[in-house]
């Protein structure tokens, strides 16, 4: 288990933010690409990547698995692939930090193949059970052998060939569909997936790209229902990864909420399936206007232009939750400075990611002033009408870079400068978080 020395920061009253920037690529493409170029055979070349701690240790457990992974010093990375069905059996455990994505994602990909790994990770990633993850892939053969909770350390005893699948998500889960249907690429057979609550779509528009087999269907109740076809032969790619929405959110909401602010994003993926957080803060009044709309790498993108505005709390619709759920705690913030209530409601995901993000960001804004209300499956704000927020004493992130870097913006639009305990867990997905929010304020 690694550890990481402390690293405090604080975060005060800001004047108008203005420029143009470029975020990070957007973290979940980058993990697919690595992934799913190490299962293609032949040489693959990745542009934009995200070069955060959770990416590179997807990188470094392909790796060890056999797949070459170079840097260039143009930023391109080089990836030949194994193949399908032919993974190494790793020489020592596979270190995922605090990378929740890769470690899911890779227990699907290790489950059909006949090897034994073994995965760990920092305190944080190691308190988060994956359960979730195990229970379809033990019904495809897959043995695991876990610590209480289902929580790591944990033990992938995969198998060859494996039981094909039909399997009803019983949570709206990116990271479980991801799973079984990257187990599913070395299953003989189909592989289906139903899916009554859309996710995020990465992996199905990826694995296309790569050649593999899938559909997607509606069902007559509307769920999505995925096949793929199993033992795939995927072929090597070109991929342009485009910036992070996710990361973006934060400097959307930073350049809404402070006063006088103008800002540019460039290259940010639109995704409907990720896109939520724009629609919502849309509704809340937020002037965020898309220019020079594209395609980029089979993902929808523009640049954003934002502006400051005066924002109204609103009810936000909870189908919307999929497409938004890890950009839920700078939401929050947003509603902490707009005028009137801001009602938040089927975020029960929200409980079991880097932290318990329900708990965390109640206790975090009733520190610095905010009147808030937590229920089960999520928070109601009463917003400051614009006014700047109370701020001061130190927020615990609880080693979750979501919350670290909502916070970070809270602090400019504090009377009293907020400390965050460490930061350091940001270079999990935003390594130039503080650079950008630094040069957004000359």
């Amino acid at each position: 288990m690694i550890e990481h020395p402390i690293s405090p920061r604080r975060f005060s009253t800001s004047s108008s933010l203005k420029g143009k920037i470029t975020i990070p690529g957007d973290k979940s493409i980058s993990h697919r690409s690595l992934m799913l170029s190490a299962l293609s055979v032949g040489e693959s070349r990745v542009t934009g990547l995200l070069e955060g701690h959770d990416v590179l240790a997807t990188a470094d457990a392909m790796r060890a698995m056999g797949a070459q992974i170079t840097r260039q010093d143009n930023g391109e990375w080089v990836i030949h692939g194994v193949g399908v069905g032919s993974l190494l059996q790793p020489q020592h455990a596979l270190e995922m930090g605090n990378s929740g994505t890769s470690t899911r994602l890779l227990m699907g990909l290790v489950a059909t193949h006949p090897i034994h790994v073994t995965f760990t990770g920092d305190a944080s990633l190691s308190s988060r059970p994956m359960g979730r993850v195990m229970d379809p892939l033990a019904q495809m053969g897959t043995e695991f052998s876990a610590s209480p909770g289902g929580r790591l350390p944990l033990m992938v005893r995969g198998i060859a060939p494996a039981v094909p699948l039909s399997y009803r998500l019983p949570m709206a889960s990116a990271q479980v569909k991801s799973a079984i249907l990257l187990a599913g690429l070395n299953t003989p057979g189909i592989t289906e997936i139903i899916e009554p609550i859309p996710t995020r779509d990465h992996s199905e528009r990826m694995l296309r790209g790569f050649g593999a087999d899938l559909t997607v269907d509606l069902d007559s109740d509307g769920s999505r229902i995925i096949r793929l076809r199993g033992e795939a032969e995927l072929q090597p790619q070109n991929i342009i990864v485009p910036g992070d929405p996710s990361s973006a959110a934060f400097f959307i909401v930073a350049a809404l909420i402070v006063p006088d602010s103008d800002v540019i994003i460039t290259n940010v993926g639109l995704n409907e399936t990720r896109a939520g957080i724009v629609t919502v803060l849309r509704q809340m009044g937020g002037h965020i206007e898309e220019l020079n709309p594209r395609e980029v790498g089979g993902e929808p993108v523009a640049d954003l232009h934002i502006k400051h505005s005066i924002l109204t709390g609103i009810d936000v619709d909870p189908a919307l939750a999929p497409s938004m759920i890890d950009e839920f705690p700078v939401l929050f913030i947003a509603a902490a400075m707009a005028q009137g209530t801001t009602n938040t409601t089927g975020l029960d995901e929200l409980r079991v990611k880097e932290s318990d993000r329900i708990a965390v960001m109640a206790t975090g804004l009733a520190a610095i002033g905010v009147t808030v209300r937590e229920s089960e499956d999520g928070l109601s704000i009463d917003g400051s009408g614009g006014e700047l927020l109370a701020g001061g004493g130190t927020i615990a992130g609880h080693l979750d870079h979501r919350i670290c870097m909502s916070f970070a913006i809270a602090g400019l639009v504090s009377r009293q400068a907020v400390t965050i305990d460490d930061m350091t867990p940001v270079g999990t997905s935003f390594p130039n978080f503080e650079i950008l929010l630094s040069g957004l304020q000359q």
